[in-house]
């Protein structure tokens, strides 16, 4: 039984050791391909960021266009059927 207490002992100051280089070989400022990594995000979220904005623009701007062209429309509609009245009154004379 005193080999097998031995080896547990063992087994977790060797688990604790472990754990102990692998909280100090941790660092609280990030490397140099971290900070790359980060700015390449932080770039292509901020032309994310604005391609959406730009989108919306488009969006809102064709959404105008679309309004101009349908009372464009009703206002042709709205003529037609008046020369329409006109021609009938016209013709029944």
């Amino acid at each position: 039984m005193s080999t097998i207490k031995r080896l547990k002992k063992a087994i977790f100051v060797l688990a604790v050791g472990a754990a102990l280089m692998l909280s100090f070989s941790c660092t609280k400022h990030p490397n140099e391909e971290q900070i790359r990594a980060m700015e390449e995000t932080r770039s292509a979220a901020l032309s994310a960021e604005q391609k959406v904005e730009d989108q919306r623009q488009q969006c809102n701007k064709l959404e105008s266009d679309l309004a101009q062209k349908q009372k464009e429309v009703q206002k042709a509609k709205d003529e037609k059927a008046a020369v329409q009245q006109r021609l009938q009154t016209w013709q029944g004379m």
